[in-house]
């Protein structure tokens, strides 16, 4: 089927009905010719009048090897898709209340996902009244952000989306060098560089069995 469209894509010998064309092709002279002339062309050479610009004035056409060249498209083509880059999601849960066994599980996982070059999506479900602790989970996935920093960078800060509250992160690119602070101006001291540490609120003992995942 795919050959078949490749094939529909071009016109080639008697199926070129216009007057004249720009020839093209090894051991042809370039040049524009009446299409009569050029389909003899490349009849004496054995080879076909490929129709390659139908839109340029005039069409451009190329005397060659009609299966060849049909090769050469297709094997083109599978290389341009083979350099595509398909962006892979990976998706991580968490519950409002994870333990630290359970976080560190995850964030080896996360770590994991972004080395290979996989886009993570982290999210904290809330489910029935857990929805009450929505702001400890906005501070777990930003801890998680922090932790991850040496990873990914955050592409979409914490939103909360129905019962979900969602972070994106995204990796960094191998070798990118950590930005450097800016030097301070003549005469004034450099300022310290100051690195915020996000940690998790306590957790809350009067809702912490009911709510935990």
């Amino acid at each position: 089927m795919k050959n078949d469209n490749l094939k529909e894509q071009y016109r080639i010998n008697e199926r070129i009905r216009v007057r004249e064309v720009r020839l093209v092709g090894d051991n042809v002279e370039q040049g524009v010719y009446p299409t009569s002339q050029a389909l003899k062309i490349a009849e004496d050479l054995g080879l076909d009048l490929v129709e390659i610009s139908p839109n340029a004035a005039p069409p451009v056409c190329r005397v060659t090897d009609y299966q060849k060249f049909l090769y050469q498209q297709k094997k083109r083509q599978k290389e341009q898709k083979a350099k595509s880059v398909k962006v892979v999601v990976k998706e991580i849960r968490f519950g409002p209340q994870t333990d630290d066994h359970d976080y560190n599980f995850k964030l080896k996982h996360a770590k994991g996902f972004l080395e290979e070059g996989s886009k993570v999506k982290a999210y904290v479900f809330f489910k029935g009244r857990s929805i009450l602790f929505k702001e400890q989970g906005e501070v777990l996935l930003l801890r998680f952000a922090n932790d991850l920093e040496d990873y990914g960078k955050v592409e979409q800060l914490p939103v909360l989306e129905g019962k979900r509250m969602i972070i994106m992160l995204t990796p960094k690119k191998a070798g990118a060098p950590a930005a450097a602070p800016k030097p301070a101006a003549s005469g004034e001291p450099a300022k310290p560089v100051v690195k915020k540490v996000i940690t998790l609120k306590p957790r809350n003992e009067s809702g912490a069995e009911g709510n935990k995942e």
